[in-house]
């Protein structure tokens, strides 16, 4: 056991995909093997997750977070000082303890999650085994299906269209190679239609979609489904789409939620009317976050009346067990999506996916709009056997270096399994 205790952290400031500030972590292990790992951030971030820390000093407009990487270095890394990297939940148990409260306000959850993941690296790599093998147990490994970003609006495009995202779920694909190659074709059919609408096709939102054209969502939706015939395949059978609202960012003080864009307000049930008119209009096969984070009442209502689809909720569970369980006694969502910085450690995330899948939600594990090049969020949703990711566009290298790994484990380990659209929640 000795070689695998936990002997130096090493922390630093670096940068996301938005140009942020953001904890960078090195976990040395005492037989020399190591983990390295930057953390994301989230832009359209939800009340109920793990705070990170920022210095709110002159340096980075407020945005450093040197506090976060002193505590890395400091209180965080002698509270895990001599523990096993192989054993993550004393590891992270440890964390949590230090830091002492539930959202981990004090010492940061940038910092705590990024000695959490780079010691479930590091444990894997002192077994000399990818990342994903350590994690599957007795289980095999499982290539998730993929949600591609295509058109993207709300806080990750500047409000050009108030839906966050459009996304492509490659539901006729037989293989993870196929189903990107199929979402590829989609996207580039998307810019192609940017460009003879007159739009301008570079400008790209956080996650890598087109953005700052459509005029509306319901316009947005239909370059989608243009896009999809266009990149000759057939809109449900082959590729169906996926929607994430973010409706908590749209919702106002009298509980209303207001579409900037379209200069309309709407109550939560005419939003769950609108959201509804577009399922029978498009291929829409999965909704997140179709409301506020903290309306179960209406989500429970939404969640009976678009029956048949995946209902995802992201904000309105924040990757907690508590919240988790709140959804399913009031039947609120049908599947989860599973963010390991909204939790702050590997093995609570880890928790939140199994607690959700022994109540039959469905998992999707994400990414973050601020997100880096690491690819390690990739092992974690074969290894926990997810059946769903969420990464982004397939272009920007924080995105793409998430595929590409996907691609190199499929080709790699021999006979694991694609999940399929058989891993949609309805």
């Amino acid at each position: 056991m000795s070689d695998t205790r936990i002997a130096n952290v090493r922390a630093w400031q670096a940068f996301d995909s938005r140009g942020r500030p953001t904890v960078g972590c090195r976990v040395e292990l005492a037989s020399g093997a190591h983990g390295s790992v930057v953390v994301p951030s989230g832009a359209s971030t939800g009340t109920h997750e793990v705070h990170e820390l920022r210095d709110r000093a002159a340096q980075f407009n407020g945005m450093g977070v040197l506090a976060a990487v002193a505590n890395a270095e400091g209180e965080l890394a002698r509270a895990v000082s001599g523990l096993d990297a192989r054993d993550q939940h004393m590891v992270d148990a440890a964390l949590r303890s230090a830091d002492g409260t539930e959202n981990l306000s004090v010492l940061g959850a940038n910092a705590v999650l990024a000695i959490s993941l780079g010691s479930a690296i590091a444990s894997a790599d002192h077994a000399r085994r990818p990342l994903y093998e350590t994690l599957v147990g007795a289980e095999d490994p499982l290539l998730p299906l993929p949600m591609v970003n295509i058109v993207s609006g709300g806080a990750h495009a500047g409000w050009s269209v108030d839906v966050q995202d459009v996304l492509v779920v490659p539901v006729g694909a037989t293989s993870f190679e196929q189903a990107i190659e199929w979402s590829w074709g989609v996207r580039f059919a998307a810019e192609a239609i940017f460009t003879r609408s007159g739009w301008n096709a570079a400008l790209v939102a956080d996650e890598g979609g087109l953005s700052g054209n459509p005029s509306s969502n319901r316009e947005m939706l239909h370059v989608v489904v243009d896009a999809i015939e266009q990149a000759g395949l057939v809109p449900g059978r082959d590729v169906a789409i996926a929607i994430d609202v973010a409706a908590t960012q749209l919702l106002t003080d009298d509980g209303s939620y207001h579409l900037r864009a379209e200069g309309r307000t709407l109550t939560a049930g005419e939003l769950v009317t609108e959201i509804d008119g577009w399922a029978q209009e498009f291929p829409l096969v999965s909704i997140e976050d179709p409301l506020g984070e903290d309306d179960w009442v209406t989500w429970s209502e939404a969640t009976r009346r678009l029956a048949g689809r995946q209902i995802v909720g992201d904000d309105l569970f924040a990757t907690s067990e508590s919240r988790l369980a709140t959804g399913v006694a009031r039947g609120a969502a049908n599947a989860i999506l599973v963010k390991p910085n909204q939790n702050g450690t590997v093995s609570g995330a880890h928790d939140v996916l199994v607690a959700a899948r022994s109540e039959r939600y469905a998992t999707v594990v994400s990414a973050r709009s601020g997100d880096t090049e690491d690819a390690w969020l990739a092992d974690l949703a074969v290894g926990w056997r997810a059946g769903q990711i969420k990464v982004g566009s397939l272009t920007r290298s924080e995105r793409t270096g998430k595929w590409n790994r996907l691609l190199e484990i499929e080709r790699c380990h021999a006979g694991c399994e694609f999940a399929g659209a058989a891993a949609l929640g309805s």
